[in-house]
């Protein structure tokens, strides 16, 4: 039996890690945000060869508080009225929502299809009071989750 599979990838606590990991990934963000000038100036400060910074650099990532919520997206049915689709909009935006996507058909008798994709990392209850809120705006029909992430 082999464990090795080049397809996953493992999500791991920072306090087991070995220390190179962590300056891999220290050096990486002093040169994202311009707090060094180079690679070597980058290994340098954070105590590492350059080779070593290399060996990993394409292997070691952190996992941002933005990248741990859930993408949803939603479909539903709007009235062809004005300001619906921006009542909606600021709906989700007041929950914490950032929407990714807006796809909108054009209206045929009066009603619209809008699928939007939504970065969404508040709790399972703001995220079903979302879709409550959203449901009751008036001029919206037949809300539903499409995918969940």
């Amino acid at each position: 039996m082999s464990i090795k599979d080049d397809d996953e990838l493992y999500v791991i606590d920072k306090k087991v890690l070995p220390e190179i990991f962590l300056k891999v990934t220290g050096a990486k963000r002093l040169l994202e945000r311009g707090e060094a000038s180079s690679v070597q100036d980058a290994t340098e400060k954070v105590g590492i060869s350059r080779s070593a910074f290399y060996k990993y650099r394409d292997h070691c990532f952190t996992l941002t508080k933005s990248s741990r919520g859930k993408t949803v997206i939603i479909a539903f049915n709007l009235l062809d009225k004005a300001g619906i689709l921006s009542n909606v909009l600021n709906i989700i935006a007041s929950k914490g929502g950032n929407v990714l996507t807006i796809n909108q058909t054009i209206p045929i008798n009066g009603v619209a299809n809008v699928t939007i994709s939504i970065a969404f990392s508040g709790s399972d209850s703001g995220f079903s009071s979302l879709l409550d809120d959203i449901a009751a705006v008036e001029g919206v029909k037949n809300i539903k989750i499409i995918a969940r992430e």
